[in-house]
């Protein structure tokens, strides 16, 4: 059906950079919102960005100026580039997009897999 295959992701020191990238693949007709979420151990699952297809791109207030979002809509593909990064910030960051299917109303949710963001310090 659908796929959300992230990249990027590892280790690095504080202050420093990391880029990720989430390309969906399968049966799109079209995506509305993607973004990524993050799930530090112990803790829930939160918003970090999200990009509409149309409208405002959101921040989580502890990344903004830090992070940025972008995506291509060619290539169904969102990217997360963090810059300043914390010791806070480590985390496993999870791509999200709602899809709609070829034949199927409506969108439907996916995540992808996650990737480890680890920031010493």
């Amino acid at each position: 059906q659908v796929q959300l295959v992230e990249s990027g992701g590892g280790l690095v020191q504080a202050g420093g950079s990391l880029s990720l990238s989430c390309a969906a693949s399968g049966s799109i007709f079209s995506i509305d919102t993607m973004g990524y979420y993050r799930q530090a151990p112990g803790k829930q699952r939160e918003l970090v960005a999200t990009v509409p297809m149309i409208g405002t791109t959101i921040y989580a207030d502890f990344v903004k100026g830090r992070f940025t979002i972008s995506r291509d809509n060619v290539k169904n593909t969102v990217y997360l580039q963090m810059n300043s990064l914390k010791p806070e910030d480590t985390a496993v960051y999870y791509c999200h997009a709602d899809i709609g299917l070829w034949g199927e109303r409506g969108l439907t949710s996916y995540w992808g897999q996650g990737t480890q963001v680890t920031v010493s310090s």
